[in-house]
């Protein structure tokens, strides 16, 4: 047991990876890869869980792959702020898979579903790696894993647009991993080392000079492409609009969440407060791209017929509130965006998730197909109602326990004007799933259209599942506030 417990840093990464070429393996045995998957997933996040304990009761773990010590060899490291990182991921994987059987019988071709859960277990390793490696290029090398595995999922949907989906995300995302790729390269010139901790130590010596603060840009705008920040946002939209269902749900709770933890990780602890925000004030850059960030995709999210698409900008804007509280440079704001990562999860999950029901029995989450619907599948419409309460913001989900602390930091930092924006554009997310309540209610169904069954329970477990973790955690908040407050105060170390 104790050799179980010392090498679970590396097991967080190695199972989903050698489950990969395994499950590719069966692919004329859908269930079976299915069922591969699902078990590794689930171990998955008994990993995390088991790191989660270590770290509480001993504090940081470093692993050294290979037993060559850090800096010269490649490190992986487990403390207060990526922990979270981490069990959002396996949380939403390990969640994601029981509900992924039916929807992706539908959804992807039989004869590609090997492929499709060897490209999850590939995504889902790359984004763990990239949380856990303490090595800088390991982080370039993971996103492409990560990224190469999610260009071939959001292809596979049905939808001949899935594949110019892919290519416009392949696209951007090469742009995106090749400024970073640029940065890294700048820091190792400067510093002659890669890992996190020692880049950090060395930094301090050469920030005066423009290599370090070209590095600085290089990295930011390359993993601003990856997250998604207006406006570099272009390439989510149609992603999750085209992309099988299941692929929806684990990339918007997952893949942009990752990048703004890295985004954290280079700002706070490498490159560290001072320079970021003392030397290039870097919340002058970071506010005004994140109010523009929650105003115009909400805007935009308002006029969209096709419920996905209309979620997808949503996340645009969702992206936005995480950057606002990392601009106000406090250790609450940093705190409520660094809570938001798991509470948006958990919510536009449970969103897309829904959708994937309707689509289950529908076809298409249109706001014509949409009419009538709430009285053919009530369980369905009801977990889309109660996390669409999450996502405006409501008292008593996670949403609110979000809102009501960036507000707190906007207040704390004396921005007035801020916290009035704050609660403004909450009605704007009132509108747009309003829109989809109103057809769902309100209307009448077309006369010609079949009658639409309740989805099934394999769909509507992990759904209500999700759902649930809305109310429960926006009445019990003290487990994630307290995970993200030691985040915060990780990252910041003692800065604040």
């Amino acid at each position: 047991m104790d050799l179980l417990i010392q090498h679970l840093p590396a097991l967080q990464v190695v199972l989903p990876m050698l489950a990969a070429p395994i499950v590719m393996l069966m692919a004329r045995s859908p269930r079976m890869a299915w069922a591969t998957t699902t078990l590794v997933t689930w171990l998955t996040l008994g990993v995390s869980i088991l790191l989660a304990q270590q770290i509480f009761v001993h504090g940081t773990i470093s692993y050294h792959m290979g037993g060559w010590a850090p800096p010269v060899g490649i490190e992986y490291f487990v403390d207060s702020a990526n922990i979270f990182v981490l069990l959002i991921i396996s949380l939403m994987g390990a969640i994601s898979m029981p509900f992924a059987r039916r929807s992706v019988e539908q959804e992807v071709a039989n004869e590609k579903h090997g492929l499709f859960y060897a490209a999850f277990l590939l995504a889902n390793c790359g984004l763990l790696g990239i949380a856990i490696t303490g090595d800088a290029f390991n982080i370039f090398v993971f996103f492409e894993i990560s990224a190469l595995a999610s260009y071939a999922l959001i292809a596979m949907g049905r939808d001949r647009r899935a594949v110019m989906s892919s290519y416009q995300y392949l696209v951007m995302g090469t742009i995106g991993t090749t400024f970073l790729l640029i940065g890294i390269g700048f820091l190792y010139i400067m510093t002659g080392t890669l890992n996190l901790a020692d880049l950090a130590q060395r930094l301090p010596e050469v920030n005066d000079t423009r290599t370090v603060r070209a590095a600085f840009a290089f990295i930011a705008v390359g993993i601003s492409l990856k997250l998604a920040l207006f406006p570099l946002h272009l390439w989510l939209p149609n992603a999750y609009t085209y992309a099988p269902s299941m692929v929806t749900v684990f990339l918007s709770a997952t893949a942009t969440k990752v990048a703004i933890y890295v985004l954290l990780r280079f700002i706070f602890s490498v490159f560290g407060f001072e320079l970021s925000f003392t030397e290039l004030n870097m919340e002058y850059v970071l506010m005004p791209l994140a109010l523009l960030g929650i105003l115009i995709p909400s805007i935009v999210a308002i006029f969209q017929t096709n419920i996905k698409r209309m979620l997808a900008y949503s996340s645009v804007a969702q992206i936005g509130y995480m950057i606002l509280g990392v601009s106000f440079a406090s250790a609450l704001g940093l705190m409520a965006s660094v809570v938001h990562l798991f509470n948006h999860a958990v919510t536009k999950a449970a969103l897309f998730m829904a959708l994937a029901c309707v689509i289950y029995r529908v076809g298409g989450v249109s706001l014509d197909r949409m009419a009538g619907i709430g009285k053919q599948m009530p369980w369905t419409m009801a977990a889309f109602v109660v996390a669409g309460l999450s996502l405006i913001g409501v008292p008593l989900t996670v949403g609110f326990v979000t809102k009501w602390h960036l507000l707190l930091a906007a207040l704390e930092g004396g921005l007035w004007p801020v916290a009035l924006f704050l609660l403004g554009t909450s009605l704007l997310a009132t509108i747009y799933i309003w829109k989809v309540v109103e057809a769902a209610y309100l209307k009448e169904p077309d006369a010609d259209r079949a009658v639409v069954r309740e989805a099934p329970p394999s769909l509507l477990v992990p759904t209500w599942a999700l759902t649930l973790l809305c109310i429960y955690f926006g009445i019990q908040t003290s487990l994630p506030l307290d995970m993200a407050g030691r985040a915060a105060e990780t990252l910041l170390g003692g800065y604040l």
